[in-house]
């Protein structure tokens, strides 16, 4: 049986503020031990080594930021969309109540999703050199309307020097992200590749690149004015010209509680995307 829970939500949602409270009200009803916290405060480390599960409340941006506050512990994680679309977050409130009496039997699937890793060679003066992401990692210019310029290698072979908006290297669940809008394929969640997707590069391979589990890419800076190095779209670490960043798939893995069948995640992700058209084509859908 469940007993210890935490209950991350979105700072800046009411509503997922409100929801987290009353799940945490429910819990205690249970006896189960829960602490709710904003998913941005620093991350309350005695809890998560407690910890059975993590519900985070709110959108696909809350769930990012808790996979990597999570890292190294292995705490599923159960995602409840208070937002618009929610590619990572399962559940609906109403949802989460209707399972209520499996989730305290922890009567559920876990799905394991591969994390990116990025170390920063030479990192500045108070960056932690090493990353670990849940959706991307993505090189970009500093400066809008420039390029940047990246000497990309993998597995120790050159591939090319590329003069382009930006690299993104993304997991299968980071595919439906920006490496989707950029261009990249489709993997399925649970797939162990990462895909490296050059942004609008000017005279070189412009393709996407599904990679071996076990490669290596190396990303080095040959832009006089640097570049930026991103983390989710959330954690961002200036880069000088000259620095590299290897990135490679991580050894921590995320965790999900799921109640859904996985061979819905085509049919999910149609709907998904169908429904983010129509809301783009009609903005009073956006609400």
């Amino acid at each position: 049986m469940l007993k210890r829970v935490i209950v991350f939500h979105a700072p800046q949602s009411e509503g997922a503020a409100v929801f987290a409270g009353q799940l945490a009200i429910e819990f205690k009803r249970r006896e189960v031990e829960v602490l709710v916290a904003d998913v941005w405060e620093p991350a309350p480390t005695a809890a998560i080594e407690a910890a059975d599960l993590v519900v985070s409340v709110g959108g696909d941006g809350t769930v990012l930021r808790a996979a990597r506050i999570l890292v190294p512990h292995p705490v599923p994680i159960l995602g409840v969309n208070m937002g618009r679309l929610g590619f990572l977050t399962g559940m609906s409130p109403r949802d989460f109540f209707n399972h209520l009496e499996r989730i305290l039997a922890q009567d559920w699937r876990i799905d394991e999703r591969v994390m990116v890793r990025a170390d920063v060679a030479d990192p500045p003066a108070g960056v932690q050199p090493t990353c670990h992401g849940l959706n991307d990692v993505v090189m970009s210019h500093r400066a809008p309307g420039r390029p940047i310029y990246v000497e990309m290698t993998i597995d120790g072979a050159r591939v090319a020097v590329y003069r382009c908006d930006g690299i993104i290297v993304a997991t299968p669940t980071g595919s439906t992200g920006y490496s989707l809008s950029a261009g990249g394929p489709i993997l399925t969640p649970t797939e162990h590749h990462l895909v490296v997707t050059p942004v609008s590069a000017h005279l070189a391979l412009g393709r996407s690149l599904v990679l071996q589990p076990d490669s290596v890419v190396d990303l080095r800076v040959t832009s006089d004015d640097g570049a930026i190095l991103s983390v989710d779209g959330q954690d961002d670490v200036v880069l000088p010209v000259g620095a590299t960043v290897r990135v490679r798939m991580s050894e921590y893995r995320a965790r999900f509680v799921s109640f859904r069948d996985p061979t819905s995640f085509y049919s999910d992700l149609a709907q998904k995307l169908e429904f983010q058209l129509s809301s783009t084509m009609n903005p009073s859908q956006r609400a």
